[in-house]
């Protein structure tokens, strides 16, 4: 004989309200209410095959939502693992006037609370061999930290997509910057170069700026 517990775990939210009702207006246990219930619902089918088949769909329903909790579950330790081996990074290069005395700037940041921030004259050059040559510095940083799964970003949209275009498309005069970025990115694996806007550069652009020289005061004629 199925029990109460099991008519209660099969009868729907709407045969349970029935069979209360019906329990409170005739007197009859619950039990025999939702047995009466359920047998009119099953008909000519009968009351053992609607509650094999409710049982199976519960059980069907219950493995899918395990599922989806190991799969979400599965998905938060990947977030977690990855934010805890990611390193961040953002470079930039300015050259006054252009070609003319070039500063660049980078910042790395750890996931442990590492950071190393980049502000150096670098020479002379255009502004993009400024910015392939802020994006250098900031890779040799990230070696000597030994920089894992490093996400870099830089607003200079000539460096970024001549570093991470094929060979032909390679600019001639910037081959030799090219070379040694690639040279480095490929001992940092998972490294990526990607373009953002320059408002959203403007740390980078700041210790750029900040590796020139202060401008001296005009001289009174």
């Amino acid at each position: 004989m199925t029990d109460l517990a099991s008519l209660q775990a099969a009868a729907y939210k709407a045969e349970a309200a029935a069979s209360r009702q019906l329990a409170e207006r005739t007197g009859i246990p619950l039990e025999a209410a939702l047995r009466a219930t359920l047998t009119l619902r099953a008909g000519a089918a009968g009351l053992e095959q609607l509650l094999a088949g409710r049982e199976a769909q519960r059980a069907h329903a219950e493995r899918r939502a395990a599922a989806r909790q190991a799969n979400a579950d599965a998905a938060r330790t990947r977030r977690i693992g990855s934010s805890a081996s990611a390193w961040n990074a953002w470079f930039d290069g300015s050259a006054r006037p252009n070609p003319g005395r070039c500063g660049i700037g980078a910042i790395l940041e750890g996931p442990d609370g590492q950071r190393v921030e980049l502000s150096q004259d670098a020479g002379y050059g255009n502004s993009s061999e400024a910015e392939y040559r802020a994006l250098i510095a900031l890779l040799q940083a990230a070696v000597l930290q030994g920089a894992s799964s490093l996400a870099i970003r830089g607003d200079s949209q000539v460096v970024v997509d001549d570093v991470n275009g094929p060979e032909c498309a390679a600019a001639a005069a910037l081959r030799p910057y090219r070379e040694q970025a690639r040279a480095l990115l490929a001992r940092l694996p998972g490294a990526t170069v990607r373009w953002i806007p320059r408002h959203k550069n403007t740390r980078a652009d700041a210790l750029s700026q900040r590796a020139f020289p202060p401008a001296l005061p005009e001289l009174p004629a």
